[in-house]
């Protein structure tokens, strides 16, 4: 289920176009079910939706994007769950904390697809759009941690319906 509605909100991210974005910048609307995976069902199933992920887009975009997502997914995953374990945060009522993990986590993502368009174009040259993929992690990892903090309270009331 979770699996699903990462596709769909990547489908749906896909098809929006947001003005004044630099190229290749998204919202990275799926990163909220990964990082709700890893909050709360364990880093093993965040790192297991960030392989499906990756492979879903090797269906519908093709090796190159499926590469960029994969790097991109497991390094993000791999960043917060460093800044997890080496800051020991609690998240029950921290904002501050869901922002901060997203940010970096969105941050590592772009690193991740850099390295990936490096290795594939054979050339360091890509790595000088990294100041700009900063400041769009920085954006967009704050738009995806204030999206999880809110929908957080819904999805734990389903969660404890569903029990």
């Amino acid at each position: 289920l979770l699996f699903a509605t990462a596709v769909v909100l990547s489908y749906i991210e896909g098809m929006v176009s947001v003005p004044g974005l630099p190229p290749g910048v998204k919202l990275g609307l799926s990163n909220i079910v990964t990082m709700y995976c890893m909050f709360f069902l364990g880093v093993s199933n965040a790192y297991t939706l960030a392989v499906l992920k990756a492979l879903s887009v090797l269906l519908m975009r093709g090796p190159t994007g499926a590469l960029l997502s994969l790097l991109g997914g497991l390094i993000s995953v791999t960043v917060m769950l460093l800044l997890l374990h080496l800051l020991h945060l609690h998240l029950k009522g921290s904002s501050l904390s869901y922002l901060v993990i997203s940010i970096l986590g969105a941050i590592g993502h772009n690193m991740g697809q850099l390295l990936g368009a490096s290795m594939l174009t054979g050339t360091a040259l890509t790595l000088y759009y990294f100041p700009v993929l900063i400041l769009s992690g920085v954006g967009m990892g704050l738009v995806t941690g204030l999206v999880l903090k809110t929908v957080l309270p819904a999805v734990e009331k389903l969660d404890r319906q569903l029990r």
